[in-house]
C-alpha cells in the first residue's frame, strides 16, 4: 500500500511540475505583452493587470522552483531535505503582491484627479487576449494539476483566476471609456484589481507565516486526532502533542504516550502501526510517538523531585 501511494504522488508530482511549466511560459509571456500596451495605451487597468500577471509568473515560477528543490534529497544540515523553501517563497510571493498593489492604488489615485487620454481600441484588443490567455492557462492548470490538494499549486491556480477578473474589469473599462468616454473607469478598474491582489497576497503570507510559525495545519482536527489515539487499544493518555506542517502536503505529528505496563514489544509494534494508518486517513503523514509506561511516568516524577528538591530528595514516597 505504501508503494502505491508513494507511486500516486510521484505521478501528480510530475504533472504538476509540467502543467506549471507550461503555464508559466504563457502567463510570462503575455504579461510582456500586456506591459507593453498598457504603455503604447496609457492604460493603467492594463499596466495593474500586467501586475497582476507578474504576480502569477513569480508564484508559478516559485511552485516549480520548489517542485524542483523539494525532490532535493534530504542532507545531514537539513534533514527535511528543502521541502521548507516552498514556504518561505510563498512569503516572498506574498509581500511582492502587497507591494504591487500599493503601488496600483498610489498611481491611481493620480489618475482619478487627472484621467488622461487612453488609446481604446488597443486597450480592449489586448485586454481580450489577455483573458482568453487566462481562460487557457486556468482550463490547463485544472485539467492536469493538483489544484485542491496542493497548496502551491492551489496559490498559482487562485492567482490565474483571480487574474481573469483583472482583464474583464480592462474589457469593462475600454468599453466604458469608448462608448462614454469615461476616463476614470481606467483607474477604477486598476483599483479593483489592486484590491484583488491584495487580498491574495495577504492570504499567501498568512498561511505560510502560519506554517513558519509552526502552527497547526488547517486541514488536522486537533481533537479528533487526540481522539484517535487515545481510543487505540493499549493507550491510556498522549501529552506533549505537537502538529506542524513541513511543507504542502506534509504534516508531521509527534506526541508522549502512556502504555498499559504488560504491551510485548510486538503489541506495542502493531499499536503503533495501527495509529500511524489512522492518522494518515487524518492528513498526518509522518509519526513519531513515544512510548512510555504509567510507571516510567511516575519514575519520572520522582527525577524531577530529586532533581528540584535535592536535600530531601531521598524521603520522597
Amino acid at each position: 500500500m505504501g508503494h502505491n501511494h508513494g507511486h500516486d504522488h510521484d505521478h501528480t508530482h510530475g504533472a504538476n511540475k509540467k502543467v506549471l511549466l507550461i503555464s508559466f511560459f504563457i502567463i510570462t509571456g503575455y504579461m510582456i505583452v500586456e506591459v507593453i500596451g498598457g504603455f503604447l495605451t496609457n492604460s493603467l487597468a492594463l499596466l495593474s493587470d500586467a501586475g497582476h500577471m507578474l504576480s502569477d509568473s513569480i508564484a508559478l515560477a516559485i511552485a516549480l522552483v520548489a517542485f524542483i528543490l523539494g525532490e532535493k534529497a534530504a542532507s545531514h544540515s537539513k534533514t527535511f531535505g528543502y521541502k521548507r523553501f516552498e514556504i518561505l517563497a510563498a512569503v516572498l510571493n506574498g509581500v511582492t503582491l502587497i507591494a504591487i498593489a500599493l503601488f496600483i492604488f498610489y498611481e491611481a489615485i493620480k489618475r482619478f484627479a487627472n484621467p488622461p487620454e487612453v488609446a481604446t481600441t488597443g486597450m480592449l484588443i489586448v485586454s481580450v487576449i489577455g483573458l482568453l490567455v487566462n481562460i487557457v492557462v486556468a482550463w490547463i492548470m485544472m485539467r492536469g494539476g493538483d489544484t485542491e490538494g496542493n497548496l502551491n499549486m492551489r496559490g498559482a491556480y487562485l492567482h490565474v483566476l483571480s487574474d481573469m477578473l483583472g482583464s474583464v474589469g480592462a474589457i469593462a473599462a475600454a468599453l466604458l471609456i469608448m462608448f462614454f468616454g469615461w476616463g476614470w473607469a481606467d483607474p477604477l478598474a486598476s483599483v479593483i484589481v489592486a484590491i484583488l491582489v491584495l487580498r491574495s497576497g495577504f492570504y499567501v503570507t498568512k498561511a505560510a507565516i502560519h506554517v513558519l510559525m509552526e502552527g497547526t495545519p488547517s486541514n488536522v482536527d486537533v481533537s479528533d486526532v487526540i481522539q484517535t489515539i487515545e481510543q487505540t487499544k493499549g493507550i491510556q493518555g498522549i501529552h506533549d502533542l505537537h502538529i506542524w506542517t513541513i511543507s504542502s502536503g506534509l504534516n508531521a505529528l509527534s506526541c508522549h504516550a502512556v502504555v498499559d505496563d504488560e504491551l510485548t514489544i510486538a503489541e506495542s509494534e502493531s499499536m503503533l502501526r495501527k495509529i500511524e494508518h489512522d492518522l494518515e486517513h487524518k492528513g498526518i503523514t509522518h509519526v513519531t510517538i513515544q512510548l512510555e509506561t504509567a510507571a516510567h511516568k511516575h519514575d519520572e516524577s520522582i527525577l524531577c523531585t530529586i532533581k528540584n528538591e535535592p536535600a530531601h530528595g531521598h524521603h520522597h514516597h
